[in-house]
């Protein structure tokens, strides 16, 4: 039957392919036609039926979105944009300039991590701006650092929506084609329909993202932690283009955003922020310890980006204290590491230069009161040696942290 002929050369597409309903020539590194373009290509797995249900599932809801944009969203349809649209969403950006051969990792699975903080707090972080809070310590950011954060993290987003890269807070290993999880390669495509907009069309684009980060949010219970964390990721990336690209700044649907976004931030911060491993002061597996920066980078930066909110809506903000004692972001040669052999010579000299561990984010702080001396000249030795080896995201933070604590 014809039903039956087309609906398994449909399930053997990738998904790019499917929703765009054209040929496909299944080669499984990457078929021809998301090469010569640049697109993830991602495949369903016929070896599980539940993960070929979720793939068809996944796929039937980009059709869904894809037939709304096409019919309600003015987005100027050229032959240009046309190849704009289709731009490799997970290339490296000027700022990411790094990739990892799919080979090189194995599976995010035995990941092993903990959470050593209350992640209860981070999901009630919200309300701090209307009810006080125990141990709760406000800041003032100067009004160029507001500036300056505002800019930043607004660049994450428009990298997103321009197909250049990839914000620092994903790891290249989480777009890779074999690896890639489907909350990110659907929001990766999304934010692109946002590239070319005409005016007046803000809304039904912030109709089309919402529709998916509900799906995000319901579904946030049930997903196992790589995918998790990749639909934190996409979260934070659509609500940040509510705001800094739809013009939903008063709208209820961006408050609604980032109450969800800070509940699916506490699930992933429960999953694990740190290694067993890390703890103990030995070498995690290059897996886990993917999994665990890249979550607290992305925590990082959903902290930055609410501080952006609070600012421009002239309410308090508030140091992240519920965040104490997690790791500050990882040097450059750690996370752009592109082999097994170079991440472990790196953590290797990681563990030889910290002996009595790595730079915790707190140490970004005011210093305390309480110190002397001797003290806060250990702790700007500290800082210093970690300035050392910081990548564009940990220059970024001590930017911030330092013209706002000293």
């Amino acid at each position: 039957m014809k039903s039956g002929r087309y609906s398994i050369s449909r399930q053997k597409a990738c998904q790019q392919c499917s929703v765009s309903k054209a040929k496909c020539d299944r080669v499984e590194t990457g078929c021809s036609r998301c090469v010569q373009r640049g697109l993830p290509c991602v495949y369903s797995q016929p070896g599980s039926c539940r993960g070929a249900r979720q793939s068809s599932i996944t796929d039937e809801r980009l059709r869904r979105i894809s037939e709304t944009v096409g019919a309600g969203l003015a987005v100027e349809n050229d032959a240009s944009t046309q190849s704009n649209m289709e731009r490799d969403v997970a290339s490296p950006s000027v700022g990411s300039r790094h990739s990892v051969p799919g080979s090189e990792i194995q599976d995010f699975v035995d990941l092993k991590l903990t959470c050593p903080i209350n992640a209860d707090h981070i999901g009630n972080r919200w309300l701090g701006a209307y009810i006080p809070l125990p141990d709760q310590k406000a800041k003032e950011y100067p009004d160029s650092t507001k500036s300056f954060l505002h800019r930043m993290v607004k660049s994450y987003v428009t990298v997103a929506i321009r197909g250049r890269g990839y914000p620092p807070f994903i790891h290249a290993s989480q777009v890779t084609t074999r690896l890639i999880r489907s909350p990110l390669s659907t929001c990766l495509s999304l934010v692109r329909i946002c590239e070319r907009q005409l005016p007046g069309s803000e809304e039904t684009a912030a109709q089309v993202l919402q529709r998916e980060m509900s799906h995000l949010h319901e579904q946030r219970e049930t997903y196992d932690t790589i995918t998790l964390l990749c639909a934190f990721q996409a979260y934070l990336l659509f609500t940040m283009v509510l705001f800094f690209r739809l013009e939903q700044i008063a709208s209820p649907i961006l408050r609604q955003a980032v109450m969800n976004l800070q509940e699916i931030a506490c699930v992933s911060a429960k999953r694990g922020l740190v290694c067993e491993a890390e703890q103990q002061w030995l070498r995690p597996q290059w897996e886990s310890w993917i999994v665990a920066e890249a979550n607290r980078r992305t925590l990082y930066t959903m902290y930055l980006f609410d501080g952006v909110l609070s600012a421009h809506d002239g309410l308090p903000t508030f140091i992240g204290t519920e965040l104490k004692g997690l790791p500050a972001p990882a040097s450059h040669t750690l996370w752009r590491a592109q082999t097994r052999l170079d991440w472990g010579n790196a953590y290797n000299s990681h563990l030889a230069d910290w002996g009595e561990g790595g730079l915790r984010i707190d140490e970004l702080w005011r210093v305390p009161e309480n110190f002397d001396d001797a003290d806060v000249a250990k702790r700007r030795n500290r800082v210093d040696h970690w300035l050392e080896g910081v990548d564009e995201f940990g220059t970024m933070l001590y930017a911030v942290t330092n013209t706002t604590h000293g």
